[in-house]
């Protein structure tokens, strides 16, 4: 309970599985306790041509899974001259950790992609526990508010553009009641055809809905 009550402080990302594609997306404040230690963290990170990672909890063990895993893919692709699948990267980071239960990695994770069977997204706990998530998910000290929007206003197979809208209202409503979360936001869009990040003018102009 102590490790996921560390997991839990400070930060909000939420995944969607929608109609043609997967949407990831995360807040950029980063804290240490009650200080704000950055206004610009990146929390959702690139690890396969059509895979996406969210990381909630300590920076640098996030890091640290990202370059293994980054590099497990790349590797994989060179032995079998096919691209990994969501399943299996999601099993292989569940082994690395669940492999660390003495000293732990504190995060928590969402992975989302696009593979041979389609738009899947995963949350994993810090020791190792895997759960494929249907159709949405959130992660941090946010993501109960958020979770409350999603489970509102989300409906199966929605287009990727309400999928974004929705991501983005989910966030906006928990950084106004979750301290921890703040600052500007990270969104990424993967479809079948491209891995690709929405812009921060589009961003705003979406948030603004909001206010």
């Amino acid at each position: 309970m102590e490790i996921m009550d560390q997991v839990k402080k400070g930060t909000t990302t939420v995944g969607l599985i929608c109609g043609g594609g997967v949407v990831l997306a995360s807040e950029k404040r980063a804290t240490m306790g009650s200080f704000i230690a950055s206004r610009a963290a990146k929390k959702i990170y690139r690890v396969d041509e059509r895979m996406g990672m969210t990381t909630a909890g300590i920076v640098g063990d996030a890091q640290t899974l990202v370059r293994l895993i980054s590099v497990e893919a790349k590797l994989y692709k060179i032995r079998r001259q096919e691209p990994m699948s969501v399943k299996a990267m999601t099993t292989l980071l569940s082994n690395v950790l669940s492999g660390q239960r003495m000293f732990p990695y504190i995060v928590q994770l969402l992975v989302g992609g696009i593979d041979r069977n389609g738009a899947h997204i995963f949350s994993i706990d810090p020791f190792g526990g895997n759960t494929d998530e249907k159709e949405i998910a959130a992660t941090g000290s946010g993501s109960p508010i958020a979770y409350g929007v999603l489970e509102d206003r989300y409906s199966k197979g929605m287009p990727l553009e309400e999928g974004i809208s929705l991501a983005i209202q989910a966030l906006h409503s928990a950084m106004k009641r979750d301290s921890a979360s703040g600052g500007d936001m990270q969104v990424v869009v993967i479809r079948k055809e491209k891995y690709e990040e929405v812009g921060e003018e589009k961003i705003k102009e979406l948030r603004s809905a909001f206010n």
